[in-house]
């Protein structure tokens, strides 16, 4: 009997590894848990092939995205200024706070771009009128720095 067999996970299995990976592990522990629970596949040519072609797709997939966030980094970059108002008192203190949804705001109500305002990370001293330097966090890979203003009503 082998000493080990090779499968492709069908699903992520803990301290072993993630879902279409291809492990070897001991032909007791394949032919008595992860066969019959539904975890895993014997690894043949055929289905090879087929986490090969997921993989793929998935990569395409990943790509596209990356390109679809890189585009609208360049698109915010392009236009720079947003203009958020806020009601002004002495000193040209504005009253209450600028958020990370005002700037969502502001972005979908100028461009039509839909952003996460988990993304959005703004100085911690926006108290005045004035110009503010802001990070998008559009993808992992991709940022795009636009500057806000803050403008009384």
């Amino acid at each position: 009997m082998a000493k080990r067999v090779q499968v492709v996970l069908r699903q992520d299995v803990k301290k072993l590894g993630q879902a279409d990976d291809l492990v070897e592990v001991a032909p007791g522990y394949a032919r008595n848990y992860l066969i019959p629970q539904n975890l895993a596949n014997f690894a043949t040519p055929g289905i090879l092939k087929q986490v090969e072609q997921r993989k793929e797709k998935e990569r395409q997939r990943q790509l596209a995205i990356l390109k679809e966030a890189q585009d609208r980094k360049t698109a915010l970059e392009t236009i720079g200024r947003f203009t958020i108002r806020k009601q002004v008192g002495e000193g040209e203190a504005i009253f209450g706070t600028v958020t990370a949804q005002d700037v969502v705001d502001v972005v979908k109500e100028t461009t039509g771009q839909e952003i996460d305002r988990r993304g959005v990370v703004l100085p911690d001293d926006i108290s005045r009128i004035g110009f503010y330097q802001t990070e998008v966090r559009l993808h992992p890979e991709v940022t795009a720095n636009i500057e806000i203003q803050v403008a009384s009503l």
